[in-house]
């Protein structure tokens, strides 16, 4: 099965090490990255979608930071 997952974080390093990790969990980058202003908490915020092909068959139920 395919999975997808959308890491968002304030931009920080906190964000690229965020991806980092995905990336060495054997996720791959899906798209062009985000950048967009959070005008509530006066940030910026970055985001970037991951898809990983795993075994078995995906449910509402399937933990997707387990992957």
């Amino acid at each position: 099965m395919k999975l997808y997952r959308f890491l968002s974080e304030d931009d920080t390093s906190a964000f690229c090490h965020k991806v980092t990790a995905a990336l060495n969990k054997g996720w791959e980058l899906h798209g062009d990255p985000t950048y967009a202003y959070d005008a509530a908490n006066g940030i910026m915020r970055c985001g970037q979608a991951v898809v990983k092909e795993v075994e078995g068959t995906y449910t509402p139920d399937t933990k997707l930071g387990e992957h």
